[in-house]
């Protein structure tokens, strides 16, 4: 795109790298809580006025108490035996990144699908934001449509572009390409 460009990175521009151990520390201990399920207590790694910001079907929580009770409970009530594994994490200064999986067992109901007692993996990635030891801010990307599709529910009616992946389908090219 010739031209302007909007500006870039503007969250991360004056990161204080001194804060990066304490993230880890926040990051590290408030994933341990939630492999243990902690539900009532995790406001210790959350400040009361965090936003939890999810991509679509998984909605945007403000604070702690609507990120208890509109995501962890209903997460632990569609899937249970779930243990979180970190692929990756970064860390600089104030902010910390993940991605990674979930494994976990589909033991109550999850977008209208009625349990179905199968072992799912619930890929996701996850970016936080620490201040004065607690979490306030978390960008958080969750593959549902991937978990959907291991319980036999294609989201995308044989449209995805898997299809091109596989030979299926011919991918279109942009009208301006090559010119």
């Amino acid at each position: 795109m010739p031209g302007a460009r909007p500006e870039q990175a503007t969250l991360t521009r004056d990161t204080d790298l001194s804060k990066t151990a304490e993230t880890r520390a926040v990051i590290e201990g408030m994933v341990d809580g939630l492999n243990d399920h902690r539900i009532a207590d995790i406001g210790e790694f959350f400040a009361d006025s965090f936003r939890w910001m999810g991509n679509f079907g998984c909605g945007t929580k403000h604070g702690l108490r609507a990120f208890q009770d509109n995501w962890q409970r209903p997460f632990q009530a569609a899937f249970s035996d779930k243990v979180c594994v970190d692929e990756a994490r970064l860390f600089m200064g104030e902010w910390a990144a993940a991605f990674g999986r979930q494994e976990a067992t589909h033991s109550g109901m999850f977008m209208g699908v009625p349990p179905s007692g199968k072992r799912v993996e619930i890929r996701y990635m996850d970016f936080w934001k620490v201040e004065d030891g607690k979490i306030t801010d978390n960008w958080v990307m969750v593959d549902f449509p991937h978990v959907l599709a291991q319980l036999g529910i294609d989201v995308f009616n044989g449209e995805g572009w898997e299809s091109f992946d596989r030979g299926e389908r011919e991918p279109p090219h942009p009208a301006s390409e090559g010119q």
